[in-house]
């Protein structure tokens, strides 16, 4: 049995980097705040899928 190569899949799906944070008009270098973060994963379009990705990525921090 192979091994499959593990992907990038987090850096292929950041296309953009901080076009959400821009679209939200969050200040650069500080976290967006969530009750914005939880509106935008709401919309429809690319800001509503940014939005959900950002949720999800932000699950799988690494908890110290």
């Amino acid at each position: 049995m192979e091994k499959k190569a593990k992907s990038k899949w987090i850096q292929k799906a950041i296309k953009k980097p901080g076009a959400l944070r821009k679209a939200l008009g969050a200040t650069k270098g500080k976290r967006i705040p969530t009750k914005k973060l939880d509106a935008a994963t709401k919309k429809k379009g690319k800001i509503g899928q940014r939005a959900r990705l950002a949720k999800t990525l932000g699950k799988m921090r690494k908890k110290r």
